[in-house]
């Protein structure tokens, strides 16, 4: 006789708002949680499904309403969105309008010239494969997930123009694109109907590239920003602080994203330097480090990562000191010169 329910039903946690602050996205209607989760790592076929449920679950119980996808993201390349949608199909179903859920196309997804790149072709193929990979309805975000030099910028703006009125996606963005490219991204889209909502870039204490040019476009704009790598592939945590630990991301040679030529003496000393800082503050490197992007006006959202439920807590705690004084913030720019 069975005495327990074997699959129990997934309840949210009721102070989970409580738990999280949500800012506007550029000049939009639509707020996002601060720390978002993105399932770039983590979530593919060769992981654990439990604890892929167990991290989905925490960040949800925190407060965080976006989980943040694309198309071959994995390994294999897909898998996440299938990993995310049996989550979703068995435990957030009954919260979708509670969920910003996004995915993105534009690298290499499938062999042949229509599996790469930002063409209309592409991109609509792409966004049906995700939508039939996670089981929803629709995306609340679709992004073109790079520029593509070899297709016109109005072909790729008029396919997610198209996503959004064929009832594919609700809002529409774009991922590190330039300066330039993104006013005008933003301008075709505004002549289409289809506001741009947000830009993903890469930010974080070692990489600033956005600051020269991006932020200032973003606010004439009114479009959102959500920072991606924000730790700098785990650099920017108490991981490195005495060099390469052994079986690290940095230790593995498959690696293409982070190597040991990434961790160098001379930045291991600029992370020592500012975990002191963040010591001082009463916070991790981690957290520190994400309260940081945060502090830029332009940043809506910050995309976090995780391989265990605990990141995810530890990460959120971030949010109960978002403020630097100016001699902190100096400290700062010292220690980065």
């Amino acid at each position: 006789m069975i005495t327990h329910e074997p699959n129990p039903r997934y309840v949210a946690h009721p102070e989970r708002y409580q738990r999280m602050k949500y800012q506007r996205c550029g000049k939009s209607g639509l707020k996002l949680p601060r720390l978002s989760l993105g399932l770039w790592q983590n979530f593919g076929a060769v992981d654990s499904l439990s604890n892929a449920t167990a991290m989905i679950q925490c960040a949800f119980d925190s407060g965080i309403t976006h989980f943040d996808l694309a198309n071959n993201y994995g390994p294999n390349f897909g898998s996440a969105e299938t990993t995310f949608g049996s989550i979703f199909k068995q435990h957030l179903s009954p919260y979708r309008d509670e969920l910003i859920i996004s995915s993105k196309a534009g690298y290499d997804m499938w062999p042949g010239p229509y599996g790469i790149g930002g063409s209309r072709k592409y991109l609509v193929a792409s966004c049906d494969q995700s939508l039939q990979r996670t089981g929803l309805e629709y995306f609340d975000i679709f992004y073109s997930h790079c520029m593509d030099p070899e297709t016109p910028l109005e072909e790729t703006m008029q396919a997610l123009d198209y996503i959004v009125r064929s009832g594919r996606a609700l809002y529409v963005g774009i991922s590190s694109y330039t300066p330039e490219k993104t006013k005008e991204a933003a301008e075709i889209l505004r002549s289409l109907g289809t506001p741009l909502l947000i830009h993903q870039p890469r930010y974080n204490l070692f990489d600033r590239w956005i600051e020269d040019g991006l932020t200032d476009v973003l606010k004439e704009e009114g479009v959102g920003a959500i920072a991606f790598s924000s730790l700098a592939q785990g650099v920017l945590t108490n991981k490195y602080l005495n060099g390469i630990p052994a079986g690290s991301r940095a230790a593995r040679a498959e690696q293409i994203y982070l190597g040991s030529k990434d961790i160098t003496p001379e930045k291991i000393a600029k992370v020592q330097a500012l975990n002191a800082i963040a010591e001082a503050r009463g916070q991790s490197l981690a957290q520190m480090a994400l309260a940081w992007v945060l502090n830029n006006e332009v940043v809506t959202s910050t995309i976090i990562g995780a391989s265990r439920v605990e990141q995810i807590e530890d990460s959120v705690k971030a949010l109960d000191n978002l403020t630097f004084s100016a001699a902190e913030l100096e400290k700062i720019e010292a220690i980065l010169r």
